[in-house]
């Protein structure tokens, strides 16, 4: 293994010093250089620092995507700690919960959204923060020190946060830069929210290489027009797709005949979901044949740093079935049978992953985290994580991602594990018990239906409202079905095959 002996941040100085003119950040009408930036992120680290942070210290930051989001998690990086991103629009309960479960000592954010959340507050959108000294602060923390904090849906009933360190980060990015160099002509667009991990290269890439960020104005990236707007008034040159909003995109690009002010587009990433030959098919007659724009399948879970494997899609013929490709640099992917032994060629067993990506752990949990995260079997010293994915070896050295051997779903490329969901409607006295399912209505829109057996009668309003505090919206069900039992198998277990089948 080849560990980075750099932090992401020293990274960006170095870019920050030889080019400070240059436009870093574009939303808007605002534009942003490397050295404003590097100055404003200074001066607030600075605060940090006077305020204990420092290697480890894990800062939460909840914005809107914006300069200030920017720099706040530049701010939290250069004063030594880790930054765990939160929405503003998540239930109050949920960030409650998660600043105590992550120990968290501040959280920042902006005016809107200052509340009382029992931790001490920084309102990045105030002046006073940025009146100290500008210059770079002295390097305290180390590549095996944290760089973030990501929560996901946990099968526990809670989420659970993922620790990724710097070296993990930077390998990661110059893996990236190896295989699809940015130049300082490179715009790269930034998009997804920051609370999933597919943001960390749109966060950090650009930054490397004295490229620029182009913020999507918030609430934007739903709508086709509005992300063509900005790609065209930017010149953007790379961004990323979850495989059904890129079904969606493509449909509209084509039927606007739009492909034309797509014409700065070199490369799009798809992740998050099973990128299908019809997503391919749809791409290279819509981009591909007018632009030359090139399409790139990567896979990989937020505790082995965001991507794991790529595949450089084909321009040309029809394949079967898009694989998930081969290991990035510094990973090793290994793909373990029932008997806990390498998969041969065309065998199914479970994807795991070892090398530099793989990630600390899940903050304060040791026990999920023993569980999740073991020793190689061909390299005990060496650690595993076992992601639960289903795949295998093609004989041309690529992998095929074959499913899940458990309840966990990805919607719109949102990690959901369903007993999360099950958990929290069971907390509720007038539920006798709940299974989540889901149900796939068509190509790009997939349902969250729970089907209840209840006590008594309940509201579903009432039901609503009361999830509405503690999960998020990607979380809450579509659909809400009672009934007077849960269908099981043979064996004893709940038949989920039986409860979709009603729905048709």
């Amino acid at each position: 293994m080849v560990k980075s002996n750099k932090t992401i941040m020293q990274y960006f100085e170095e870019q920050a010093s030889a080019t400070p003119s240059v436009p870093a950040l574009l939303i808007g009408d605002t534009t942003v250089t490397y050295s404003e930036l590097n100055s404003k992120a200074n001066q607030l680290a600075r605060v940090l620092r006077e305020r204990g942070v420092g290697p480890d210290t894990v800062v939460a930051i909840m914005t809107l995507r914006s300069v200030e989001m920017m720099i706040g998690i530049f701010g939290i990086l250069k004063a030594g700690g880790a930054y765990m991103p939160l929405l503003p629009k998540s239930p109050p309960e949920r960030v409650r919960y998660l600043l105590k479960e992550s120990e968290a000592p501040l959280l920042l954010t902006q005016t809107p959204w200052m509340d009382d959340y029992d931790v001490p507050m920084l309102d990045l959108q105030k002046s006073d923060i940025y009146r100290g000294p500008a210059e770079n602060l002295d390097q305290i923390n180390h590549p095996e020190d944290l760089a973030y904090v990501i929560y996901t849906s946990g099968s526990t009933g809670k989420p659970k946060g993922v620790m990724i360190e710097h070296h993990s980060l930077v390998n990661r990015l110059t893996w990236m830069q190896r295989r699809y160099p940015l130049t300082s002509n490179d715009v790269i667009l930034q998009k997804t929210p920051f609370i999933f991990d597919v943001s960390v290269w749109e966060l950090f890439w650009w930054s490397m290489v004295g490229a620029k960020l182009s913020l999507l104005e918030p609430g934007y990236e739903k709508f086709p027009q509005a992300i063509i707007e900005c790609v065209a008034r930017n010149s953007v040159t790379m961004m990323h797709f979850v495989p059904s909003m890129l079904g969606v995109f493509l449909n509209y690009v084509s039927e606007h005949h739009e492909m034309a002010r797509l014409g700065s587009l070199r490369h799009i990433f798809a992740s998050g979901e099973s990128l299908t030959p019809l997503h391919l098919r749809k791409f290279n007659q819509t981009l591909y044949n007018t632009n030359c724009t090139q399409l790139i399948n990567l896979y990989g879970p937020t505790e082995a740093t965001v991507d794991v494997t790529y595949f450089d899609c084909p321009t040309q013929g029809e394949i079967e079935r898009v694989p998930i490709g081969k290991p990035i640099d510094n990973i090793e992917i290994v793909i373990l049978n029932q008997q806990n032994e390498p998969a041969l060629v065309m065998e199914t067993g479970e994807l795991c992953i070892a090398g530099v990506g793989v990630a600390r752990g899940y903050i304060n949990n040791p026990a999920l985290t023993a569980e999740k995260f073991v020793p190689h079997p061909l390299c005990p010293q060496s650690r595993m994580y076992r992601t639960g994915d289903l795949a295998r070896w093609l004989p041309d050295g690529n992998i095929e991602f074959l499913g899940r051997a458990d309840q966990q779903v990805k919607i719109r490329g949102i990690r959901i594990e369903l007993e999360e969901i099950e958990a929290a409607i069971s907390q509720l006295d007038d539920i006798d018990q709940c299974v989540v399912v889901t149900k796939h209505e068509s190509e790009t829109v997939t349902l969250l239906i729970a089907y209840l057996v209840v006590k008594t009668n309940i509201s579903l309003p009432e039901l609503k409202q009361y999830l509405r505090r503690i999960l998020p919206d990607y979380m809450i069900p579509d659909v809400f079905i009672t009934l007077p039992d849960i269908p099981l198998t043979p064996n004893g277990k709940v038949d989920r095959k039986s409860l979709v089948n009603l729905r048709k």
